[in-house]
């Protein structure tokens, strides 16, 4: 008999995550306990106070309100100490909730307030990555985590980070692609298209967000631009028609990402705090699995959202009524849609996703 799709049993399965921003996973503790150590005011002290007031500023329906809640953890992430342990922390974590590889994204930009260098943001991050997976192998629960350096799409550096991408990679080979992060609407790819053309001609992995209106436009322009991964892609949703019988009639953009297995990170509660969707009940990450799209589940900022990785499986898996196989699919998607050397991904559905999910469905 299968086991039962509950959460302990999916903490307990090997699962991936694309889609993390360093900035949006930071523990409540630690906020309050960096903020104490330079003297910043938070909207609370207290540790549930404050992860509540994430949460609330987080589920507003309203991206721009979303994106104003990071004011708090960038200002505690200045310094080449606390961005270490946060990267470490954020590590722990997700090691604590059964990922196996991860990615996790930060825009170097946004940590220059007191003159740290773009190199010595990176060399910080990747510091504390790496002494979270030697403890996690030390102690049986392997971790494997890479980098993706994002521009903010709504300043003018994107050049020069892209420029810094491409050349950081070759000194520190956990920086594994390029993003364009930040508000979206009015801010579209086309507006950094010189930088994505750099990324394009040294043969940078590429990720852009698309989540906003102008819906398709977006996504389209994303992949105008050389796009291989889509940041949520929520709206794509909007290309295809239901019918009564319950087909699915592509349009055009829909049935090239489809054609194509262009992944989507979906991150299924964040698209209902900023107003993506209406409900988990309403997300499509269901419906686009079983027509066959190449889609994921992430948590995108697991402060801000209050969720985890494995909350994220189970409530999709509960509320629409996966199977093991499905869940499984979605694990598999991931890895295979990672920047990670295609000779570990393989390994990693093979040898570690395949044999545990085996065990539970059969």
């Amino acid at each position: 008999m299968p086991a039962p799709i509950s959460l302990d049993t999916i903490r307990s399965l090997p699962k991936v995550l694309l889609h993390d921003h360093l900035d949006g996973g930071l523990r409540p503790a630690t906020v309050i306990e960096l903020a104490d150590t330079i003297g910043w005011s938070l909207p609370s002290t207290d540790v549930g106070e404050l992860s509540a007031w994430f949460t609330a500023g987080a589920s507003t329906k309203d991206l721009s309100k979303y994106l104003a809640t990071f004011e708090h953890t960038l200002a505690v992430m200045q310094h080449e100490d606390a961005i270490r342990r946060v990267a470490r922390e954020a590590v722990e974590d997700l090691v604590a909730d059964g990922v196996v590889y991860a990615e996790i994204r930060f825009a170097p930009e946004l940590h220059q307030d007191q003159g740290l260098s773009l190199q010595e943001i990176v060399e910080a991050v990747a510091d504390g990555v790496r002494t979270a997976e030697r403890d996690a192998a030390a102690a049986g629960t392997p971790i494997t985590v890479n980098l993706i350096l994002c521009a903010m799409r709504t300043g003018d550096r994107s050049l020069e980070i892209a420029t810094f991408t491409e050349r950081v990679r070759f000194t520190e080979p956990k920086v594994v692609a390029f993003d364009l992060a930040g508000a979206e609407t009015g801010f579209p790819p086309s507006m950094h298209a010189e930088a994505l053309a750099h990324a394009r001609t040294h043969l940078l992995n590429l990720t852009i967000h698309a989540s906003e209106p102008p819906d398709l436009e977006l996504i389209s322009d994303a992949l105008a631009h050389g796009a291989h991964r889509i940041g949520h892609g929520v709206r794509l949703q909007s290309g295809m028609l239901l019918t009564p019988n319950g087909q699915a009639i592509l349009g055009q953009l829909a049935r090239y990402v489809m054609d194509h297995q262009i992944h989507l990170e979906m991150a299924p509660t964040c698209h209902v705090h900023v107003g993506a969707v209406e409900s988990i009940e309403a997300h499509p990450i269901a419906r686009f699995l079983r027509l066959g799209f190449n889609v994921g589940i992430n948590t995108d900022n697991r402060l801000m959202s209050d969720v985890t990785v494995s909350g994220e499986y189970h409530v999709v898996a509960t509320t629409h009524e996966l199977s093991w196989a499905e869940v499984e699919q979605l694990v598999v998607n991931g890895l295979r849609s990672s920047f990670a050397p295609r000779e570990q991904r393989e390994r990693l559905v093979n040898d570690v996703v395949r044999p545990a999910f085996a065990a539970v469905s059969s």
